[in-house]
């Protein structure tokens, strides 16, 4: 290959680098302050991640926004324990009372209606912060049909032994800190997100701060 060729094709692989690397911002969104209440219990689930100590870092196509935001929220439990469906998306993250959303026991899920299919690239969850727990069989879906009876994609999955009855997971279970679950999606179509839990290990109960969907409006 000639001297002038190799300049010329490697010129072509920087650029084009470049432009890749151009294309993509980083994902950032407010992390709640730490405020940890009650008396620590001692967390037992196997294969645990310990919680997170810092924010998780993840590139997206520039032009990904928060798609969530004020989004309808509705619920298997049609009688919420405490507080109001709208707290999932109504942009608050803080610990304690009067932040978070509180469903019977048993297997439980909470659905964000995005009112439009969008690309989505990420979704970003806090169950619970102001104490150290883990969640039961957390599984996340994105789908077109707002019953997901058809068209539906898992995209995390815990439960190990399938208690739940939407099939085995094998992602891990981790500790709630203020820093929340991270989850890619990378360009998946859907209008809807669903969110299940089963209890944790502190009581029975399922519980949501936040919910955040990030991505575009699909072309």
């Amino acid at each position: 290959m000639k001297k002038t060729t190799l300049l010329l094709l490697t010129a072509t692989l920087i650029a084009g680098s470049t432009l890749r690397a151009a294309e993509t911002i980083p994902l950032t969104t407010s992390i709640p302050a730490e405020k940890i209440e009650g008396t620590p219990i001692e967390v037992k689930v196997p294969n645990l991640k310990p919680a997170a100590a810092k924010v998780s870092e993840l590139q997206v196509p520039e032009g990904t926004v928060l798609l969530s935001k004020g989004k309808p929220v509705t619920s298997s439990d049609e009688f919420p324990i405490i507080g109001e469906l709208s707290y999932v998306t109504d942009g608050e993250k803080d610990a304690g009372e009067g932040y978070f959303l509180e469903l019977s026991n048993g297997l439980q899920w909470v659905q964000i209606d995005l009112e439009q299919q969008a690309d989505i690239q990420a979704i970003w969850l806090w169950h619970f912060h102001s104490q150290r727990r883990a969640y039961h069989d957390v599984i996340v879906q994105i789908s077109d049909d707002p019953k997901f009876s058809s068209g539906v994609t898992t995209v995390f999955n815990n439960d190990f032994d399938d208690s739940a009855k939407l099939g085995k997971g094998s992602d891990a279970p981790y500790i709630e800190s203020q820093y929340g679950l991270l989850i890619p999606v990378k360009a998946l179509k859907g209008r809807y997100v669903r969110l299940y839990s089963q209890g944790n290990t502190s009581n029975d109960m399922n519980h949501f701060i936040e919910v955040e969907v990030f991505g575009t409006p699909a072309k």
